[in-house]
C-alpha cells in the first residue's frame, strides 16, 4: 500500500553527480581480533543504488583496499590509526573537519566497533548541526555507552536501531519500553524520538518509523531479510534519500516553509520512503527465490527496479 507514502520527487534531466548529493559512510574496524569491512561498504552500494551521486567510504586506513573492492564505485576518506589499527579520533576530526560540509548526509556506524576512540568520534559527529546523520549499529552502541549522550546532540538525524540496541539507548535515557512486542512498538518508537529530538526506524517485522509526533508502520518486508548486511543496505538506501531530497523546514510558526513546498522530504519522509524501498527490494527477491537464501549483495540489486515500481505505482 503506497496511497499514504509521500512521492519520490522527479530526477532533474539535466542533472549529474553533484545534483544528487554526496553520502558519506563513516565505519569499519582495523583493530583485531575483529576486522569490518562488508557493512560500510554496503551502505555506500545502498546509497548509490538509491540515487544519490557520489559515495565516500570513511574506513581505517589498513582497511581501505578492501572497502574499495566490495564498493568499486565508491571514493575512499582515509581515517588515521595508532600502531595497533584503531582509529586515532583526534586525527579523524581534524579530517572530517575538512569535508563534512561537502556530505549531504553522513552515515556512521555499520562495522565501526565500540571503544572509546569511536565513542570520541560518533559524539563529536552528533554535536554538529551542519550536515544530517543517519545513525546505526556501533554508533547507537557508542551512544549508549556515553552518559547524558543526549545533552551533545545537535544535528538533524536518522536513528535505525534494532530492538536490542534500542534497549541499551532506552536504559542509558531512563525509560522502559518493550521494542519487541509489536504491541508497544509504535510508544517505543515515539519515545525515543521525543527525547532525542530525532526520527527512528525501529527495525524489525513491521518496521516502525516515529519522529515523536507521527508514526508509521511499514508495509514491506519478509523474513529474507534476517542475514548479515541487509541494515547496512537500509542505511545507506535513507541516507541517498537523504542526500538527494532533505530539504529542512524554513522560518518558523505561520511563516514556516515546509520541506514539501520546498519541492523536497523532511527527514521523516526519507526514512519511510527508504525503509520502504528496501523492504520492498526484499519482496521482489523473495517472489522469485523463497524466503530464505538472500544476500546483503542480492538485495543491493533488487533496489533500482523497488525505487521504479514505487514511482509506477503513484
Amino acid at each position: 500500500m503506497t496511497s499514504d507514502l509521500p512521492g519520490i520527487p522527479s530526477r532533474p534531466a539535466d542533472g549529474h553527480k553533484g545534483t544528487f548529493g554526496t553520502v558519506c559512510v563513516l565505519g569499519g574496524q582495523a583493530a583485531g581480533p575483529r576486522v569490518m569491512v562488508g557493512g560500510p561498504a554496503f551502505a555506500a552500494i545502498g546509497a548509490l543504488r538509491s540515487g544519490c551521486g557520489l559515495a565516500v567510504l570513511a574506513v581505517p586506513m589498513p582497511v581501505m583496499a578492501a572497502a574499495l573492492v566490495v564498493a568499486p564505485s565508491a571514493t575512499g576518506l582515509a581515517l588515521p590509526v595508532d600502531e595497533s589499527g584503531a582509529i586515532k579520533p583526534s586525527d579523524v576530526a581534524h579530517l572530517l573537519d575538512q569535508h563534512i560540509l561537502s556530505f549531504r548526509c553522513l552515515a556512521i556506524g555499520p562495522g565501526l566497533g565500540t571503544e572509546i576512540p569511536q565513542q570520541q568520534v560518533v559524539v563529536r559527529l552528533i554535536a554538529q548541526g551542519e550536515t544530517p546523520l543517519v545513525i546505526d549499529a556501533d554508533a547507537l552502541n557508542c551512544l549508549a555507552n556515553l552518559p547524558e549522550f543526549h545533552r551533545d546532540m545537535r544535528s538533524s538525524a536518522i536513528l535505525t536501531p534494532h530492538p536490542g540496541e534500542f534497549a541499551r539507548l532506552a536504559k542509558n535515557l531512563g525509560f522502559d519500553i518493550d521494542a519487541s512486542d509489536p504491541k508497544s512498538r509504535p510508544r517505543a518508537a515515539e519515545e525515543l524520538a521525543r527525547r532525542l529530538g530525532c526520527v527512528v526506524v525501529l527495525k524489525g517485522a513491521q518496521t516502525i518509523i516515529s519522529d515523536g509526533v507521527s508514526t508509521h508502520t511499514n508495509a514491506t518486508g519478509n523474513v529474507a531479510l534476517a542475514t548479515a548486511g541487509t541494515g547496512d543496505v537500509l542505511t545507506g538506501i535513507i541516507a541517498g534519500f537523504v542526500a538527494q531530497f532533505f530539504k529542512p523546514n524554513m522560518g518558523s510558526t505561520s511563516r514556516q516553509i515546509t520541506a514539501k513546498q520546498q519541492g523536497g522530504l523532511s527527514l521523516l519522509d526519507c526514512a519511510r520512503l527508504g525503509t520502504y524501498v528496501h523492504g520492498l527490494a526484499a519482496d521482489q527477491w523473495a517472489a522469485r527465490h523463497g524466503s530464505a537464501g538472500m544476500t546483503a549483495l542480492d538485495l543491493l540489486d533488487e533496489i533500482p527496479d523497488a525505487i521504479q515500481a514505487l514511482r509506477s505505482a503513484r
